[in-house]
């Protein structure tokens, strides 16, 4: 629980899929136990939940699963941003995959060499290093209703680095 600088409570949660990760707990109880404890509109103003997992569906499946009872769904991990923010029915926010900040001009933000002589040799070389080109900043901009908690506009956000820039039409 984070208190805001306008005086609001904000709940963020991670939570980790298991599509390729099955040893974890289960994302959706975990969440579930969260929002029942966490009511938004009553415990918090705002609640945002970083679906970190490799498989869209997932993501996509969390979205649906907390829509009206979370105010922004976020999908985390893959390193690329998708073209699919919207609100959902029920008033949540989503987006597949926000996307990272770094270096695009990489391999999901490492130097190119090492991770692509994996690839073409299947057999670590040395180790990953970052990538040290002009960083892009990706992000989700989300307004979110103050009786309700819940999203009124959402809209991506690029700054900076190799991707064509956008900025939210709501911030102008």
């Amino acid at each position: 629980m984070i208190d805001t600088k306008t005086g609001g409570r904000a709940l963020v949660m991670n939570v980790m899929g298991r599509v390729f990760m099955d040893a974890l707990d289960d994302p959706f109880a975990a969440v579930e136990r969260e929002l029942a404890a966490c009511a938004l509109g009553a415990a918090a103003d705002a609640i945002v939940i970083d679906m970190h997992c490799e498989a869209t569906s997932e993501k996509q499946s969390m979205g649906y699963f907390a829509d009206g009872r979370a105010s922004l769904v976020i999908g985390t991990h893959t390193h690329v941003p998708t073209s699919d923010h919207r609100i959902l029915r029920a008033g949540t926010a989503f987006m597949s995959d926000v996307g990272m900040t770094g270096d695009y001009d990489s391999v999901i933000g490492m130097a190119k060499d090492e991770p692509l002589g994996r690839f073409l040799r299947k057999i670590p070389q040395g180790k990953f290093e970052p990538a040290n080109g002009p960083a892009t900043f990706c992000g989700l901009a989300v307004e979110t209703d103050d009786a309700t908690g819940l999203a009124t506009r959402v809209g991506p956000v690029r700054l900076g680095g190799t991707l064509e820039e956008i900025r939210p039409q709501f911030w102008a």
